[in-house]
């Protein structure tokens, strides 16, 4: 009985888990380029009386064993990066990516960064940055007195500027591909860093070998799917629910017991 406290406990403070994962993606259900999330869990370890194939007294083998299992918890948190749909703004900095790349991102600190969230800005030196203000890798200037800016599908940048007939290239943007993704660390804005799970980043040109092109005037939702993370809820708390009526059932067994030693 006082090992079914404990197993119970486990397996809410499991679901408590699930809980607030769900509520950190419906929570980011607008956020720009988010890729949701799952809780992986694993039994705990058992506690074996007898073990299977140990003889018995008939001079034979026991077929199973018996163990009693003490609980759960959560081992992992999986990131789905499956694509979200694109949005249309209509603003030409803005950009999604259409593949499995990243956008690189200079941090202050000197690293890189990753991104999907292709929602650029220009900050005062006319450099295409973040929300954040973290200038794109490879870093480029939009000249101040360009009157447009177009970007292809190959990441190609070009502007037109005043008195010129033909669109003057000024750079181009690199994107990144990892060869496990879900290995990368969430950094919090949007950002991602490299592990030694993910892999060492590969950068190459939009188009190229499956790295994704680039679609100018929109950005990438979101994947999160709000009914899907209400089912969650639902079952989470459900679970959470069935094993507070086991530690109520174990704590009336214990009542039992004490009742009968008086």
């Amino acid at each position: 009985m006082i090992r079914a406290l404990y197993t119970a406990a486990s397996g809410m403070n499991a679901q408590q888990a699930n809980i607030d994962n769900v509520a950190h993606n419906l929570a980011n259900v607008n956020t720009t380029g988010f890729k949701k999330s799952r809780v992986e869990f694993e039994d705990l370890v058992y506690q074996r009386t007898k073990e299977p194939g140990s003889p018995t007294d008939t001079s034979g083998e026991a077929p199973v064993g018996y163990e009693t299992g003490l609980g759960t918890k959560p081992v992992a948190t999986a990131r789905d990066f499956s694509s979200g749909n694109l949005k249309a703004t209509n603003a030409p900095l803005d950009l999604a990516i259409q593949g499995r790349g990243f956008f690189q991102i200079s941090l202050p600190d000197g690293t890189v960064g990753y991104t999907r969230a292709g929602a650029l800005h220009l900050n005062a030196e006319g450099q295409l940055v973040t929300a954040e203000g973290y200038p794109m890798e490879p870093q480029m200037t939009i000249p101040p007195n360009a009157t447009s800016v177009t970007i292809s599908a190959q990441g190609i940048v070009s502007v037109a500027l005043p008195g010129q007939t033909a669109a003057q290239q000024i750079g181009t943007i690199e994107l990144a591909t990892f060869q496990n993704p879900a290995g990368l660390s969430a950094l919090g804005g949007n950002l991602f860093a490299p592990t030694t799970a993910s892999g060492e980043p590969t950068t190459g040109l939009p188009g190229i070998d499956g790295i994704g092109t680039l679609v100018q005037g929109f950005v990438e939702e979101s994947n999160v799917s709000v009914v899907e993370e209400m089912v969650n809820m639902i079952l989470g708390q459900r679970a959470y629910e069935a094993n507070s009526r086991v530690v109520k059932a174990a704590d009336e067994m214990l009542q039992q017991v004490n009742t009968m030693a008086r």
